[in-house]
């Protein structure tokens, strides 16, 4: 049994960890951490785990001593030196955060206000986006897992960019999020009254995952990508709907887009291409780590709208951490991960 580690296991990122992780058959967690709650039971701050997971909430130090391989659900900054702790004892490090996934230092502290500590640390990272990058996450020790917009966005788009079928020009990326992307702590903005019987954008143009989808879209297209990035809040916990437009080139047929993703996704488990006619929709992959697409083709203005439909919390995060895992220790990606989502 591979003995997981979690730190941070009381946000709803290392609560997902848990609730994924204790049913996974070839892993079991050997400890978890949590600042705020140390010495607690997690049963007692999610009732939803009681007799199901009691375990106590200890320190940082004995998550790295007991575990195989350590999940961080940290906010920026605060994993650089538990990665470089963990990887000194021989361990694996997952990050949840968004301490190793951009490449550029330059732009890490452009949109993060931090540095890299350790330049030859981030060199041995791996972005951990199983569907694109997997032959280099297996056997690697320090996995950067993406977040939710980018996950989904890239997803919606990948087989059309990368085969050139699309202009990489002009590119929108039109999301939706639930409001557990805004973590656990409560906000102004995530309080109830302010965000019931309303949606509304925020951060128009300026969301620090820009960079972040726009590195992946490149590598994938082979040329340098801008977006526009647009994130919007939903009044629902889950979810991320991501409307993706782009230009497609000359010559292209919606066929040839099709044919290109059904090829492109042929193999790809976790990835749900729809039929024609039909729309992704978050209610359809909750609790899951799916991702639903569905292609639409604006005749008029030539362009190609792929909408991607993932949870947040599961493919978005704890669930693609548990499919890095797997990749990691040379288990079926699957394991552990085959929740068939609710149908209501």
């Amino acid at each position: 049994m591979i003995k997981a580690g979690i730190v941070g296991a009381t946000g709803y990122a290392g609560a997902e960890l848990v609730r994924l992780l204790t049913a996974h058959p070839e892993a079991e967690i050997a400890a978890v951490s949590s600042v705020s709650f140390e010495g607690q039971k997690l049963s007692d701050i999610y009732p939803a785990y009681v007799f199901l997971n009691d375990m106590i909430c200890e320190n940082q130090d004995a998550v790295v001593e007991k575990s195989d391989v350590i999940f961080a659900a940290l906010p920026h900054g605060l994993s650089q030196e538990l990665a470089a702790q963990c990887l000194s004892a021989g361990k694996a490090f997952i990050d949840l955060g968004a301490d190793f996934r951009l490449e550029s230092e330059e732009e890490y502290t452009e949109w993060y206000g931090g540095t890299f500590l350790d330049k030859e640390l981030h060199a041995q990272s791996v972005y951990g986006l199983p569907e694109f990058f997997r032959d280099k996450i297996k056997g690697k020790r320090l996995i950067a897992n993406p977040g939710c917009y980018t996950t989904c966005s890239p997803l919606a788009i990948a087989p059309a960019i990368s085969k050139g079928l699309i202009s990489t020009k002009g590119i929108i990326c039109d999301c939706k999020s639930g409001v557990t992307g805004a973590g656990r702590k409560p906000t102004q903005g995530s309080h109830f009254p302010e965000l019931n019987e309303g949606f509304h954008a925020y951060k128009v143009a300026s969301h620090r995952h820009t960079p972040e989808i726009e590195q992946t879209l490149s590598k994938l297209s082979g040329e340098d990508v801008t977006i526009t990035f647009v994130p919007h809040l939903l009044p629902v916990n889950r979810g991320i709907l991501a409307t993706v437009y782009a230009d497609i080139k000359d010559g292209v047929s919606f066929e040839d887009i099709r044919r290109a993703y059904e090829d492109y996704y042929k193999d790809e488990f976790f990835i749900r291409l729809l039929p024609d006619g039909k729309c992704a929709d978050i209610h359809n992959v909750r609790y899951s780590n799916f991702c639903d697409i569905s292609l639409h083709h604006d005749k008029r203005a030539g362009k190609l709208v792929a909408c991607a439909a993932i949870d947040n919390m599961v493919k978005g995060a704890a669930g693609q951490a548990v499919q890095n895992m797997n990749i990691i220790f040379g288990l079926d990606e699957k394991t552990g991960l085959v929740i068939m989502p609710p149908a209501f």
